[in-house]
Protein backbone atom coordinates (compact mmCIF):
# COMPACT_ATOMS: atom_id res chain seq x y z
CA UNK A 1 0.00 0.00 0.00
CA UNK A 2 1.70 3.40 -0.94
CA UNK A 3 1.86 6.14 1.53
CA UNK A 4 -0.61 8.47 0.73
CA UNK A 5 -3.40 5.95 0.41
CA UNK A 6 -2.24 4.83 3.78
CA UNK A 7 -2.73 8.21 5.19
CA UNK A 8 -5.90 8.76 3.55
CA UNK A 9 -7.38 5.34 4.99
CA UNK A 10 -5.28 5.96 8.72
CA UNK A 11 -7.40 9.76 8.62
CA UNK A 12 -11.03 8.57 7.81
CA UNK A 13 -10.45 5.56 10.55
CA UNK A 14 -9.03 8.25 12.92
CA UNK A 15 -12.42 10.56 11.83
CA UNK A 16 -14.43 7.61 12.01
CA UNK A 17 -13.46 6.93 15.59
CA UNK A 18 -13.41 10.30 16.51
CA UNK A 19 -17.20 10.57 15.39
CA UNK A 20 -18.03 7.27 17.40
CA UNK A 21 -16.52 8.38 20.80
CA UNK A 22 -18.45 11.98 20.53
CA UNK A 23 -21.46 10.35 19.22
CA UNK A 24 -22.11 7.44 20.87
CA UNK A 25 -23.08 8.67 24.04
CA UNK A 26 -25.49 11.23 22.23
CA UNK A 27 -26.45 7.77 19.98
CA UNK A 28 -27.25 5.70 23.53
CA UNK A 29 -29.11 8.39 24.89
CA UNK A 30 -31.20 8.81 21.73
CA UNK A 31 -32.06 4.96 21.36
CA UNK A 32 -33.38 5.71 25.10
CA UNK A 33 -37.20 5.39 25.59
CA UNK A 34 -38.90 8.53 25.93
CA UNK A 35 -41.82 8.55 28.68
CA UNK A 36 -44.39 10.73 27.75
CA UNK A 37 -47.47 11.77 29.56
CA UNK A 38 -49.71 12.45 27.03
CA UNK A 39 -50.79 10.23 24.53
CA UNK A 40 -49.24 9.91 21.44
CA UNK A 41 -51.50 11.66 19.02
CA UNK A 42 -50.56 10.62 15.13
CA UNK A 43 -52.96 13.85 14.08
CA UNK A 44 -56.76 14.91 14.54
CA UNK A 45 -58.17 14.87 11.53
CA UNK A 46 -61.05 17.24 10.48
CA UNK A 47 -63.67 19.13 13.28
CA UNK A 48 -63.93 17.90 16.58
CA UNK A 49 -66.75 17.01 18.50
CA UNK A 50 -66.92 17.58 22.36
CA UNK A 51 -69.59 16.61 24.79
CA UNK A 52 -69.66 16.79 29.24
CA UNK A 53 -69.46 13.64 30.35
CA UNK A 54 -71.78 12.35 33.70
CA UNK A 55 -70.32 10.61 36.16
CA UNK A 56 -71.20 7.07 34.58
CA UNK A 57 -69.64 8.43 31.43
CA UNK A 58 -66.35 8.88 33.08
CA UNK A 59 -66.56 5.84 35.28
CA UNK A 60 -66.55 4.42 31.44
CA UNK A 61 -63.69 6.19 30.48
CA UNK A 62 -61.69 4.79 33.28
CA UNK A 63 -62.66 1.67 33.16
CA UNK A 64 -61.58 1.34 29.48
CA UNK A 65 -57.75 3.14 30.77
CA UNK A 66 -57.84 0.22 33.37
CA UNK A 67 -58.38 -2.60 30.73
CA UNK A 68 -55.81 -0.55 28.36
CA UNK A 69 -53.08 -1.16 31.27
CA UNK A 70 -54.32 -4.71 32.14
CA UNK A 71 -53.41 -5.78 28.52
CA UNK A 72 -50.41 -3.85 28.72
CA UNK A 73 -51.05 -1.62 26.29
CA UNK A 74 -49.85 2.30 25.54
CA UNK A 75 -52.06 5.13 26.08
CA UNK A 76 -52.70 5.70 22.51
CA UNK A 77 -54.46 1.95 22.48
CA UNK A 78 -57.24 4.13 25.07
CA UNK A 79 -57.35 7.17 22.81
CA UNK A 80 -58.36 4.91 20.27
CA UNK A 81 -61.03 2.66 22.19
CA UNK A 82 -62.13 5.84 24.26
CA UNK A 83 -62.54 7.45 20.84
CA UNK A 84 -64.45 4.32 19.50
CA UNK A 85 -66.78 4.67 22.60
CA UNK A 86 -67.76 8.19 22.28
CA UNK A 87 -68.87 7.83 18.60
CA UNK A 88 -70.44 3.88 19.39
CA UNK A 89 -72.10 4.85 22.54
CA UNK A 90 -71.32 8.59 24.07
CA UNK A 91 -69.70 6.40 26.40
CA UNK A 92 -72.42 4.58 27.86
CA UNK A 93 -72.85 1.18 28.65
CA UNK A 94 -76.38 0.85 26.28
CA UNK A 95 -78.29 -2.82 26.50
CA UNK A 96 -80.92 -3.35 24.21
CA UNK A 97 -82.68 0.17 22.30
CA UNK A 98 -85.89 -1.56 21.00
CA UNK A 99 -86.79 -0.14 17.61
CA UNK A 100 -83.85 2.38 18.11
CA UNK A 101 -81.33 -0.88 18.37
CA UNK A 102 -78.51 -1.43 15.42
CA UNK A 103 -79.28 -4.95 15.26
CA UNK A 104 -78.08 -6.57 18.28
CA UNK A 105 -76.03 -4.00 19.07
CA UNK A 106 -74.42 -3.47 22.87
CA UNK A 107 -72.60 -1.85 25.48
CA UNK A 108 -69.51 0.80 25.14
CA UNK A 109 -68.41 -0.27 22.16
CA UNK A 110 -71.85 -0.95 20.68
CA UNK A 111 -70.72 -4.64 19.79
CA UNK A 112 -72.57 -7.85 18.44
CA UNK A 113 -73.49 -10.91 20.49
CA UNK A 114 -74.20 -12.44 16.43
CA UNK A 115 -71.20 -11.28 15.23
CA UNK A 116 -68.79 -13.37 18.04
CA UNK A 117 -67.76 -10.22 20.37
CA UNK A 118 -68.90 -12.20 23.37
CA UNK A 119 -72.79 -12.56 25.16
CA UNK A 120 -74.93 -9.99 26.19
CA UNK A 121 -73.81 -10.12 29.33
CA UNK A 122 -70.01 -10.13 28.20
CA UNK A 123 -70.44 -7.05 25.80
CA UNK A 124 -71.90 -4.59 28.58
CA UNK A 125 -69.30 -5.57 30.67
CA UNK A 126 -66.79 -2.29 30.23
CA UNK A 127 -63.57 -4.13 31.20
CA UNK A 128 -64.82 -7.31 28.96
CA UNK A 129 -65.63 -5.24 25.97
CA UNK A 130 -62.88 -3.14 25.94
CA UNK A 131 -60.47 -6.06 26.42
CA UNK A 132 -62.52 -7.60 23.34
CA UNK A 133 -62.30 -4.54 21.00
CA UNK A 134 -58.19 -4.10 22.37
CA UNK A 135 -57.35 -7.72 20.74
CA UNK A 136 -58.87 -6.77 17.42
CA UNK A 137 -56.81 -3.65 17.26
CA UNK A 138 -53.67 -5.52 18.24
CA UNK A 139 -54.43 -7.49 15.18
CA UNK A 140 -53.75 -4.75 13.05
CA UNK A 141 -50.49 -4.13 11.31
CA UNK A 142 -49.63 -1.08 12.64
CA UNK A 143 -52.46 0.56 14.63
CA UNK A 144 -50.50 2.73 16.56
CA UNK A 145 -48.85 4.56 13.53
CA UNK A 146 -52.10 4.52 11.28
CA UNK A 147 -54.78 7.77 12.13
CA UNK A 148 -57.39 6.72 15.07
CA UNK A 149 -60.28 6.74 12.54
CA UNK A 150 -58.52 4.00 10.67
CA UNK A 151 -57.36 1.99 13.15
CA UNK A 152 -60.84 2.34 14.65
CA UNK A 153 -62.69 1.35 11.72
CA UNK A 154 -61.07 -1.63 10.70
CA UNK A 155 -61.67 -3.46 14.41
CA UNK A 156 -65.54 -2.17 14.21
CA UNK A 157 -66.28 -2.00 10.59
CA UNK A 158 -68.49 0.66 11.06
CA UNK A 159 -70.85 1.77 8.35
CA UNK A 160 -69.51 5.58 9.41
CA UNK A 161 -66.06 4.68 8.97
CA UNK A 162 -64.73 8.18 9.08
CA UNK A 163 -66.87 8.97 12.28
CA UNK A 164 -63.94 8.16 14.90
CA UNK A 165 -61.91 11.17 14.28
CA UNK A 166 -64.10 13.93 15.44
CA UNK A 167 -63.40 12.17 18.80
CA UNK A 168 -59.97 12.45 18.98
CA UNK A 169 -58.79 15.64 20.97
CA UNK A 170 -61.78 14.87 24.04
CA UNK A 171 -60.03 11.05 24.32
CA UNK A 172 -56.92 12.46 23.95
CA UNK A 173 -57.87 14.80 26.57
CA UNK A 174 -59.55 12.10 28.87
CA UNK A 175 -56.66 9.58 28.74
CA UNK A 176 -54.04 12.33 29.56
CA UNK A 177 -56.22 13.56 32.27
CA UNK A 178 -57.13 9.77 34.31
CA UNK A 179 -53.72 7.74 32.83
CA UNK A 180 -51.99 8.43 36.42
CA UNK A 181 -54.64 8.23 38.01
Amino acid sequence: MNTMLRKSVLGIAGLAFTGGVFAGPIAVHAAEPVHSTKPVAVSVQGAQSKIDLNDEQTANAKAIIAATKKAGLPERAAVISIATSLQESKLENLGHLGDRNDHDSLGLFQQRPSSGWGTPEQITDPEYSTLAFLKGLKQVDGWDKMPLTEAAQTVQVSAYPDAYAQWEQQAADIVAHNWNS
